[in-house]
Parts: structure tokens; C-alpha cells; sequence
């Protein structure tokens, strides 16, 4: 009887230990945002940049210079980008409140139209409660901490090239602690393996998406065509919602722009882009299970979005992921990775569908 209490209170001291700590890493991440964010930036940067590297290595190019060519791309490429994307930002913030203006008229006039079809809606229903207005301006917010994020380009790119040198020699220093770190962490090596798979893949498709948005709208002639999309390419990575986000100030500019008949075929195109993307090319490349119940991909979209800005929404399924793994790896916490998980648990974190060979 008194081992049983004993054994009771002790789990209990576990839990709330565990409680407590949790809470301090989190008001510690948070207090630590801009940091955290960097180095995620970074490590995404770096995911991305070590398969080229590894390929280099292979073509028997030094380590050094595997990094330094795949750095001076990726260089150029965020120069390049980045110049294109300011300029147009640049305009659109200057005729935000022009914008703003013609969204404001469409609206009263929207109201006028509605009353002498005989059906009442008071003003303030669409200017404080629908608000299109708010809505380019949460762009532009959005639009405007991203640049604050690449305003440390320079601490990203030589923390990458660090992160990219050590991946090269790392593999090494596993094999000498360890022996051999297949047999030792299989489970880690497959992980580490499909993190990077899905992220390669998943940039690819949404840089797909992106141009796709592009042209489309420039051929519509709405405004501003690469600003909405690189905003389609970064909110892609946001699963389930992030492509209809990305939509609406398109739908709303050109609503304002062109009539609402342009407006539709913004639309459509989005939509036919994004129902190709998902249902058809990006399960054939990565499968349709990420090991994570839907509810738990709503929840860590809100919940990382909260506590690290839009990197932390961008990142949410890998930083999901990896707490998921990190659960998996001890008994204890194995009920976590459970409640995590799918319907099936015994599925791995990513089942890629990969193809037969013939």
C-alpha cells in the first residue's frame, strides 16, 4: 500500500516536472524568437543546399568547393529574387492606401447594389465584421516581417555555409563515436533521410506553384504578378490553408483592378493549380501520410504561427515531425507520439510512395 502511494506521488512529480519544463522551453523560445527564427531559416537553407553538395562530392569536387559553388548560387538566385520582389513590395506599399481607397467604394457600391435588389445589409457588416481592406494590409504586414527576417542575409548565408561544411564531415564523425550509425539509429537515419526528402520535394512544388500563379496573373494583367507569387510559393508550405490565404489579396486586387469576371479566373487559377499540385503530383511524389492526425496539423499551424511568426507556420509540419520522432525515441513519451500520430501508429513519420522499378 505504501509503495503503491509512493509510486503514485513520484509519477505525479514526473509529470509535473515535465509540465514545468515544457512551459520554460516554450516562454524561452519565445523570448528568444529572432534567434530561434534564424537559425531555422538557416537549417531550412542548409536542408536544402545539402543535396547539391552531396552531388558535388560525388563528382570528386573538394567539400570546400561543393559549398562555395552552391552558396554562390543560392546567392545569387536571393539577390536576384529578392530585388525583383522589394521593387514590386515597394509599389504596392505606396498604393496601399489608394487600394484601400477603391476597396472602400467597390464595397459601398456592392451595399448600394444589394438594397435596390431588396435585400438590406447595413454598411458596417462588410467594412468592419468582411473588411477587405484589413486584409491588404495584413499583406503587407505579413510581406513586411519577412523582409525583417532577410534583413540578417548575411548572418543566414554564413551560418548556412557552417551548418553545410559540418554536414560533409559529420557522417564521419558519427561512423567513429558510434561504429555504425545504421545499426545504432536506424530509426534517426530514416528520419533524417525523409525530412530532407520532404522538404526538397515540398520547396519544389511550391516554386511550381509559384511561377504557375505568376504567369497566370500576369497574363490576366493583375498588378504586381511576382509579388503574389512568392506569395503563393511561401504559404504552400502551410498545409491545408495556406494556398487560400494566398489567394485572397490576388481575388480582392483584381476585383478592384479588372471586375469581377477577372476576379473568377484568378480564382480558378489558383484553384486548378493547387488541385493539380495536391491531388494528383505531390502524392505521387511524397505519399498521402505525414504520420499526423489533421486535427494535430491544425493545432501545430496555430500554434507554432503563435510562437514564431510566419517561419513557425511555414515550418510547422517538420517542427511537428521532429517532436513526434523525438517522443517516439523513449518509452515514457511514447503515448505523446500516439495521441500525434495517424489513424494507423504503426505507419512511419513519412510514407513516400516510391515506384517500382520495372
Amino acid at each position: 500500500m505504501f509503495n503503491s502511494e509512493e509510486n503514485n506521488s513520484s509519477r505525479a512529480v514526473r509529470v509535473l516536472i515535465s509540465v514545468a519544463a515544457i512551459v520554460i522551453i516554450i516562454v524561452g523560445i519565445n523570448l528568444a524568437q529572432s534567434i530561434v527564427v534564424l537559425f531555422l531559416v538557416s537549417f531550412f537553407l542548409a536542408l536544402l543546399g545539402t543535396p547539391p553538395v552531396i552531388w558535388l562530392k560525388e563528382k570528386h569536387i573538394p567539400s570546400g568547393f561543393a559549398v562555395l559553388i552552391v552558396m554562390s548560387c543560392m546567392l545569387v538566385v536571393v539577390i536576384l529574387i529578392g530585388l525583383q520582389i522589394g521593387i514590386s513590395f515597394g509599389s504596392f506599399s505606396d498604393e496601399l492606401p489608394i487600394l484601400q481607397s477603391r476597396i472602400r467604394e467597390q464595397v459601398l457600391d456592392f451595399v448600394v447594389l444589394l438594397k435596390s435588389k431588396g435585400i438590406v445589409v447595413k454598411e458596417v457588416f462588410f467594412l468592419e465584421y468582411i473588411n477587405p481592406e484589413s486584409i491588404m494590409r495584413l499583406t503587407a504586414d505579413l510581406l513586411t516581417g519577412l523582409s525583417s527576417v532577410l534583413s540578417d542575409l548575411v548572418l543566414i548565408l554564413l551560418t548556412v555555409t557552417f551548418i553545410l561544411l559540418e554536414v560533409s564531415s559529420f557522417p564521419v564523425k558519427l561512423r567513429t563515436v558510434l561504429g555504425d550509425p545504421l545499426q545504432k539509429f536506424p530509426q534517426f537515419i530514416k528520419f533524417a533521410n525523409e525530412m530532407k526528402r520532404y522538404m526538397v520535394i515540398k520547396t519544389f512544388m511550391s516554386l511550381g506553384s509559384g511561377i504557375l500563379i505568376t504567369v497566370w496573373l500576369y497574363i490576366l494583367g493583375v498588378d504586381y504578378p511576382l509579388l503574389w507569387g512568392f506569395l503563393a510559393f511561401l504559404l504552400n508550405y502551410i498545409p491545408n490553408i495556406g494556398s487560400i490565404i494566398a489567394a485572397i489579396p490576388a481575388v480582392i486586387l483584381a476585383i478592384v483592378q479588372l471586375g469581377f469576371g477577372s476576379a473568377v479566373l484568378v480564382a480558378a487559377g489558383y484553384l486548378v493549380v493547387n488541385f493539380i499540385e495536391g491531388n494528383v503530383i505531390e502524392p505521387r511524389l511524397m505519399g498521402r501520410k505525414l504520420g499526423l492526425s489533421t486535427l494535430v496539423v491544425f493545432l501545430s499551424l496555430i500554434f507554432w504561427g503563435g510562437l514564431l511568426g510566419l517561419v513557425g507556420a511555414i515550418l510547422s509540419i517538420p517542427l511537428t515531425m521532429t517532436l513526434k520522432f523525438a517522443f517516439e525515441s523513449s518509452e515514457s513519451t511514447k503515448w505523446i507520439a500516439i495521441l500525434l500520430g495517424s489513424e494507423k501508429f504503426d505507419q512511419p513519420i513519412l510514407s513516400f510512395s516510391k515506384k517500382k522499378k520495372r
